[in-house]
């Protein structure tokens, strides 16, 4: 691994590792903490990509994942409070969400990189973090797929509830999801602040 990509495979690894553990605490009624974590993993792509070209910037993305992925299985086998650190099936959808998300924010990304310079990272944000929240949730709380880890209880995300407290009735985890890709929609529009900023910092001409 070259010393240029440490940092963005550090920072990687810790978004990962952080977020599957705030996933599963509720912050008010509709979205979880790790909702505020999550979506700066795509502004380090990004920023890899921009920096240093798709290929290490996918480098960047399955060093931090097999690491994220290693310490939440750790944490699948910690106690908490309420159950392990980390369940099962919050570690299998988190890792095969990050994989195919972030795989396809460095495609898009790349296919824009010579549009005006928000364009490619606030397109492939979007588009990834979309498909990375169906995917994560869907896995991670659907009552429909609980062969993936029979022992894992996800009653308390299949209660029926209205969606968002004002919609039609459907499980939990929807809004959850829902709300959850509005945070993510909300975090690529701010991201790109701190992308512009850094990418004057380390890389004015790229």
């Amino acid at each position: 691994m070259t010393r240029s990509i440490i940092p963005g495979v550090a920072a990687m690894a810790t978004i990962v590792v952080a977020s599957n553990i705030l996933v599963q605490f509720l912050f008010g009624n509709w979205l979880t903490w790790g909702a505020f974590t999550y979506p700066f993993a795509f502004l380090v792509t990004d920023l890899m990509n921009r920096i240093h070209g798709p290929g290490k910037a996918s480098r960047v993305v399955l060093i931090g994942f097999a690491v994220g992925i290693l310490c939440s299985l750790i944490g699948t086998q910690i106690e908490g409070e309420f159950g392990p650190l980390v369940s099962t099936r919050v570690a299998i959808g988190s890792g095969v969400a990050f994989l195919v998300a972030q795989f396809l924010d460095v495609g898009i990304f790349s296919r824009l990189r010579q549009r005006a310079w928000w364009k490619a990272p606030l397109v492939s944000s979007l588009v990834a973090g979309s498909l990375d929240t169906l995917v994560f949730f869907s896995i991670a709380f659907a009552a429909g797929l609980s062969w993936i880890a029979p022992g894992v209880d996800v009653a308390w995300a299949n209660e029926a509830v209205p969606l968002l407290g004002v919609g039609p009735v459907s499980p939990l985890w929807v809004s959850l999801a829902v709300a959850d890709f509005c945070v993510k929609t909300a975090v690529a529009l701010v991201a790109l602040v701190p992308f512009r900023v850094l990418l004057l910092r380390f890389a004015p001409g790229a």
